[in-house]
């Protein structure tokens, strides 16, 4: 496997910015693999808080607490603030996934190029 496919299947199917620790590139890595972990983080975050809301309220109401229930009172307390994190939230995971697959590729294209150069010279320098 070359060093552009290692790069995109790391970044793409494992983690993002994992692809640029593997190629070396270790600021790149970082930067997009935290962002990643903060963006999941405010997602749970507001997931969490959510649930609390829920199951207060419904504790609240004395319901029993059954799927329905909790889709009815979840429906009711949507607001458009957590909504809008959580969309925000979302684009700049989604945003760094894609980011990270195509610097991850081009940065092991490079690599790759400069091996090859580097064969192709020490082929040349054994002739």
């Amino acid at each position: 496997m070359n060093n552009s496919q290692k790069g995109a299947f790391w970044s793409g199917l494992v983690f993002p910015g994992l692809g640029q620790v593997v190629l070396k590139h270790y600021k790149r890595g970082v930067v997009i693999m935290v962002t990643v972990l903060a963006g999941l983080s405010v997602m749970v975050v507001v997931a969490v808080k959510k649930a609390f809301i829920v199951l207060e309220k419904i504790a609240s109401e004395g319901r029993a607490i059954d799927m329905n229930t909790i889709l009815d009172v979840a429906s009711q307390i949507s607001t458009n603030s957590d909504s809008l994190i959580f969309s925000f939230s979302l684009l700049l995971i989604t945003s760094c996934w894609i980011i990270g697959v195509v610097d991850a590729f081009r940065i092991g294209k490079k690599k790759d190029l400069e091996e090859d150069s580097t064969n192709q010279t020490s082929n040349d320098h054994n002739r």
